[in-house]
């Protein structure tokens, strides 16, 4: 998991970038206004929502310009409807504007992934199944994505390739087996979580008498599910992954696994459309 400083870092790393993406030398259209005009603008959802995005939104105006002021009018994770006000700015019209886009931009990703991932946690929440995003984020907002998906009421698997093993098909294929990949995790010592992927069911009874911490089972069927939460028997956590969808998951989650891994939770977000308007 990540901590609050690493967040913030990100937060200030991430922002810096995308001005100087966008800005590169100056904001030539802005440049039409006159220095001294003062202004306030109003940012509203055009859809159903969850909101995520804020602390992006704020360290953006306020790199661009301090002297902008800022009211929200919704918290991180409220549901909004269409037409409703999220917050407004005040302050000189040309720095609104030179930070418009890039901070709808972080307002619109971040609440698209938290959005996805309210949808998902719905649809399970009769069970007790914990819905884990993965590591196939937008390049360069891995730990923004990463909040993004617990605003949404889903949870974060690991956050890189340095904080759990997880020890896929050619890891197990380099290390000669899956007791041999287990055993050298477990000699490096590193007080680390070990779970490794399995394909079908003799797979899963090596990685339970080696002791995996938690086992991912690969594209299996529900009747296979099933059967691995039968033969479990609670001894280690037991993940589905692979062909998750919103006509799937139910079905997947009401066989007792603990956990799902769906990628679609932050590879296919859908910015929610977004727009600012001068008052």
């Amino acid at each position: 998991m990540y901590s609050n400083q690493q967040l913030q870092d990100s937060i200030d790393q991430i922002t810096t970038l995308a001005l100087a993406e966008d800005i590169g030398n100056g904001d030539i259209t802005a440049s039409l206004i006159p220095a001294d005009e003062h202004a306030t603008a109003s940012i509203i959802s055009r859809e159903n929502a969850v909101i995520c995005g804020r602390p992006w939104v704020d360290a953006t105006f306020q790199k661009v310009d301090s002297a902008i002021n800022i009211h929200w009018q919704v918290c991180e994770g409220d549901h909004v409807t269409p037409n409703q006000q999220l917050l407004t700015i005040t302050g000189p019209a040309r720095s609104l504007l030179t930070a418009e886009r890039t901070a709808l931009n972080f307002l619109q990703t971040l609440s698209g992934t938290s959005t996805r991932c309210n949808h998902y946690a719905k649809l399970v929440a009769h069970t007790e199944v914990k819905l884990l995003d993965t590591r196939k984020t937008l390049p360069g907002l891995r730990l923004a994505q990463k909040y993004a998906v617990t605003q949404g009421g889903c949870f974060n698997h690991r956050i890189g390739l340095y904080d759990a093993f997880l020890i896929k098909e050619n890891h197990i294929a380099a290390c000669g087996s899956i007791t041999a990949a287990i055993n050298n995790a477990r000699t490096l010592n590193l007080g680390k979580n070990i779970e490794i992927e399995v394909e079908n069911l003799d797979e899963l009874h090596e990685a339970l008498a080696a002791q995996a911490d938690i086992i991912m089972l690969d594209n299996f069927s529900i009747d296979d599910l099933k059967q691995a939460v039968s033969i479990n028997q609670k001894q280690a956590k037991l993940e589905a992954s692979g062909n998750v969808s919103k006509e799937t998951i139910v079905s997947i989650a009401e066989t007792g696994v603990d956990y799902i891994s769906i990628g679609d939770l932050t590879k296919n977000c859908q910015a929610v459309d977004l727009s600012m308007r001068f008052q």
